[in-house]
């Protein structure tokens, strides 16, 4: 598709009482980011401050002003009965005047209100949620992502399914054919309820896989990778462990997660995995389909909260995240917050934000020095788990040493006439299974 085959959109917010003139900026343009990862070029704004949406989302002057971007009426025809004639009136943009084909609403809609604004514009109206849908059903590659979007996706268009013209039944009722029977609308309802169901289903056999791949790594030292979407996570991914995972300068690039391991490679392994970026608003639908892919996430001993600090909205999007992690119970989990992108701000800007934020990794994927400082400080984070123990191997049980070399790190190690003497710094658990098969060895 050429860029002048793009279709065109114009944006629509309503400012309440409890959404702060900088917030409403950040949400306006973050959705003007999601038309564009959709393919669709924003012509236009309507805002409006509102105490609430009303039935047609925005007042009757908003609502003119939107019919001039796309050439609608500016208002719901008013019902007209068959044979007569309908409403005739001009739209309001003129005849040679570009018109918006979509409407893209900053709310989620209810089915009412979507049907009215489509009346009143003309044009195809998407609320956010469905923009948000639609990407991930682009984006998605995988078998799993595909059911899961999909799932996301019928649950959203099931109550907003619309009665075929007219209402006729498909199929009679009862004994002898006499009853409504059931009407399309209640047909068609029913099939989504059933595939939603078949999907589940499938679904589970895949997440089970999922769970078992996950249960072999079982004490394996884990880094999750959360944070906004195109916050750099994937970015990261790929100069942490020098693979080529997907990377895309828009929004919702990764749906899938990827697990590799931390390059250049430690004793024991550091796996680093990938996950769905988080937005305001995500559709609750979404947030449960993608629950098993966000296990990732719960089950990591570690997670790294990537943030852009070139976005003067980052505080937001931290906030974000943290209440997605809490909604998928991994709230408590140890983790660290990374400002990345420090390449896109000015010194004064970054010497503030350590002010700030103390604690966090300041970082730039995009400099190898930063990414191989990044590692390191990965590296230590586990190692400060570790213990430091010497043990004694009898040269017929050296395949212990090997287990130590494969799960710790080697400080030094000494042949001697009663075996072999290595000191070594490597998690509890690794350190009590090798004491576990000494300690049977001898009594051996």
């Amino acid at each position: 598709m050429t860029e002048t085959e793009r279709p065109t959109a114009v944006v629509v917010g309503v400012q309440t009482p409890d959404v702060t003139d900088e917030a409403f900026e950040a949400s306006l343009v973050e959705l003007q980011r999601l038309a564009d990862t959709l393919g669709i070029d924003v012509v236009g704004r309507v805002t409006q401050r509102r105490s609430a949406l009303s039935p047609m989302v925005v007042g009757e002057g908003k609502l003119e002003e939107l019919a001039d971007f796309t050439g609608g009426l500016g208002e719901v025809p008013s019902y007209s009965p068959p044979g007569k004639k309908k409403d005739e009136r001009a739209p309001r943009a003129a005849d040679d005047a570009p018109r918006a084909k979509v409407v893209l609403v900053d709310h989620d809609l209810t089915p009412s209100q979507l049907r009215n604004l489509e009346k009143a514009t003309d044009a195809e109206v998407l609320d956010r949620s469905m923009v948000i849908l639609s990407i991930f059903q682009r984006h998605a590659r995988t078998r799993e992502a595909r059911m899961q979007v999909e799932i996301a996706r019928l649950a959203y268009e099931a109550p907003r399914l619309r009665e075929q013209s007219g209402g006729q039944d498909r199929q009679r009722g009862g004994i002898g054919g006499k009853g409504a029977g059931e009407s399309s609308l209640e047909l068609d309802r029913r099939r989504i309820r059933d595939r939603i169901s078949e999907l589940k289903r499938e679904l589970e056999d895949v997440q089970r896989d999922a769970s078992t791949r996950r249960g072999r790594r079982g004490e394996a030292n884990t880094v999750a990778l959360v944070g906004y979407t195109n916050a750099g996570k994937s970015s990261l991914m790929r100069a942490l462990t020098r693979d080529e995972v997907y990377v895309a300068d828009q929004l919702f690039a990764t749906l899938d997660t990827t697990v590799r391991a931390l390059q250049p490679e430690t004793k024991p392994r550091i796996l680093v995995s990938d996950t769905v970026g988080f937005i305001k608003k995500l559709p609750h639908d979404l947030v449960a389909s993608f629950r098993s892919t966000l296990d990732e996430a719960r089950e990591a001993r570690l997670l790294l909260h990537v943030v852009d600090a070139s976005d003067p909205a980052f505080r937001d999007q931290h906030a974000v995240t943290e209440q997605v992690l809490s909604e998928i119970e991994a709230g408590q989990n140890p983790r660290r917050l990374v400002l990345n992108k420090v390449d896109r701000i000015e010194p004064e800007t970054r010497a503030a934000l350590e002010a700030e934020f103390p604690d966090a990794w300041f970082v730039s994927a995009k400099d190898p020095a930063s990414v191989a400082w990044l590692r390191e400080q990965i590296v230590s984070w586990f190692e400060t788990g570790y213990e430091e123990v010497t043990f004694v191997i009898p040269y017929s049980a050296q395949r212990l040493a090997h287990e130590l070399h494969e799960n710790g790190r080697v400080l030094e190690e000494r042949f001697e006439e009663d075996g072999n003497h290595i000191s070594v710094r490597a998690p509890s658990a690794v350190l009590e299974a090798v004491r576990k098969q000494l300690d049977d060895t001898s009594e051996s």
